[in-house]
């Protein structure tokens, strides 16, 4: 019996990982993990992993390995995940990535593919800065590409719409040169164990989705 298979989508801040990791996962019949939905959770919870990472997420920095390979673990060892799943956000750095596939061997998964979402940093901050995000169901709106129907409230629930603290130009240049300080080692790492798929992430979502799907099949 082959082991369940486990799809990370990765890419710079703001590359689209997130929306294709959504999409993908019920193409898969399987769960989808975002470590950052599951980290601005336990901000919001105020658990001691939030009061942790509050800090490094509202400077635009990436979280210590320890914690985010923690709040990893609890998430896919959840019974839901049994059958694989598609996660995003994670893992951020090479020592990340070696804690993941010492966890993945431990628990008998199967790392099938790393899809790298491409984008230059010019259409991140385009699509960064206009980013509006729903504070009660959590919802993302684009003041540009897909704005809400009414001004700062939310199409699905009513709610107040906001600008996420690392969403602002200064800290998304941060954010950026962060990722490609720590997260580069990353392309190499995947590269050379055969599972790197490159995407053009500057591609419309749809279009995006379909080279998303040609990877995996």
């Amino acid at each position: 019996m082959s082991s369940p298979k486990v799809y990370v989508l990765a890419g710079p801040p703001g590359s689209g990982k997130g929306t294709q990791a959504k999409l993908l996962a019920p193409e898969l019949k399987v769960p989808h993990i975002s470590l950052g939905d599951l980290l601005r959770e336990a901000v919001r919870s105020g658990t001691e992993v939030g009061k942790l990472a509050k800090s490094y997420l509202d400077a635009g920095k990436l979280v210590p390995d320890s914690v985010a390979i923690k709040v990893a673990e609890e998430a896919v060892t959840k019974k839901e995940c049994r059958n694989g799943f598609v996660i995003d956000g994670f893992p951020r750095t090479l020592e990340q990535a070696k804690l993941f596939d010492a966890l993945l061997i431990k628990l008998k998964f199967d790392l099938s593919k790393v899809l790298y979402i491409d984008i230059p940093l010019k259409e991140i901050l385009k699509r960064l800065t206009g980013r509006r995000s729903c504070r009660n169901c959590g919802a993302v709106y684009n003041l540009t590409s897909k704005p809400p129907k009414v001004e700062n409230v939310c199409d699905v629930c009513g709610g107040e719409l906001y600008q996420r603290k690392d969403d602002t130009e200064d800290v998304i240049k941060v954010r950026f040169g962060v990722y490609e300080k720590q997260t580069s080692p990353l392309v190499d790492y995947y590269k050379k164990q055969g599972k790197l798929v490159y995407i053009d992430g500057t591609q419309k979502v749809d279009q995006v989705f379909k080279e998303v799907c040609k990877a995996v099949s």
